[in-house]
């Protein structure tokens, strides 16, 4: 075990060296952020000066090897957008935003989920597989920022239950919490479903029905156990996805994490926060995607590393 999390780990740091190429590339695909700091009619000079002050005349391979040298010691620069602040700080400042969206988000996912998942398999070609079913055909069609904006408009604006935007209370995380979760609950609803129906076809589930258990435990303790490998794999990503991938939900809602700090480092084409929230983004992935690669052996036995 301990040499398969050290090589996976050493798989992960290559990745996320990949990774920061790449985002140091993308960054610079925004534009020239001197166009963004300076007025039109700054002369040549105060062009020239303002470039080396932020190490933009540099040539682009001096341009990442300082920035990822930097970066290794936690070092992601200070911001163009908001002048004086370290990127990474502004990050964590707007980091547990982001969290608290994506828990909520997480606790509808898993709850309604599992229990739609697992219903809907025991209760195959009947009423409530339908209402599953459909649920799931929606929840993947609709996308976030359509569902977000109908929301808004109708327990916000129409029925006036929930304020429209911004953080506060546990009122303001409800409808973009909901319009978050929503994508994640169809989709892990349907990869529930489908595994469960492998499942409850096995023998040891017949053989267990034969001994006259509850069907409650025949259904929640042996045969959700069985089927957790697949929800397992795509729970991570779905985790991975609400923490960095709420770019929309939070543009709609006025949302104030490191999805909506990425939207607006973008348009300053601030590349210190840029490549500071992107990375955060792809190590979260990659922790995430370990603790699950580890957690099959616990989940299944038939799991073996070598």
């Amino acid at each position: 075990m301990q040499r398969y999390i050290l090589s996976r780990i050493v798989q992960s740091l290559v990745t996320l060296l990949g990774v920061s190429v790449i985002i140091f590339a993308l960054a610079r695909m925004t534009g020239n952020p001197l166009d963004v700091l300076l007025p039109a009619e700054a002369s040549a000079a105060d062009i020239e000066r303002t470039a080396e002050l932020w190490g933009l005349n540099k040539p682009l391979p001096e341009q990442y090897w300082i920035f990822i040298s930097n970066a290794v010691q936690g070092d992601f620069g200070v911001s163009l957008k908001y002048r004086g602040q370290p990127a990474m700080g502004l990050v964590f400042q707007r980091l547990p935003a982001t969290l608290q969206l994506a828990a909520f988000a997480v606790v509808i996912s898993v709850v309604f989920s599992l229990a739609l998942g697992v219903l809907s398999a025991a209760q195959k070609d009947r009423p409530l597989d339908t209402v599953g079913k459909t649920i799931a055909l929606l929840g993947q069609s609709m996308p976030t920022f359509w569902l977000g904006i109908v929301l808004i408009w109708i327990f916000a604006v129409k029925l006036a239950w929930l304020p429209t935007s911004g953080q506060g209370g546990f009122a303001n995380v409800i409808l973009p919490g909901l319009t978050l979760g929503w994508f994640s609950v169809a989709a892990f609803m349907r990869l529930t479903r489908s595994s469960m129906l492998d499942v409850l076809d096995s023998e040891y589930i017949k053989l267990a029905r034969a001994k006259g258990l509850p069907e409650w435990k025949v259904l929640w303790k042996h045969a959700l156990k069985n089927a957790a490998i697949a929800p397992l794999t795509f729970f991570g990503l779905i985790v991975g996805f609400l923490i960095t991938g709420s770019v929309t939900v939070e543009t709609v809602f006025a949302w104030p994490g490191i999805g909506l700090l990425a939207i607006e480092a973008v348009n300053a084409r601030d590349y210190q926060v840029i490549q500071a929230v992107t990375l955060v983004g792809a190590v979260v992935y990659i922790v995430i995607g370990l603790i699950v690669d580890v957690l099959y052996g616990y989940v299944d036995p038939r799991v073996r590393y070598s």
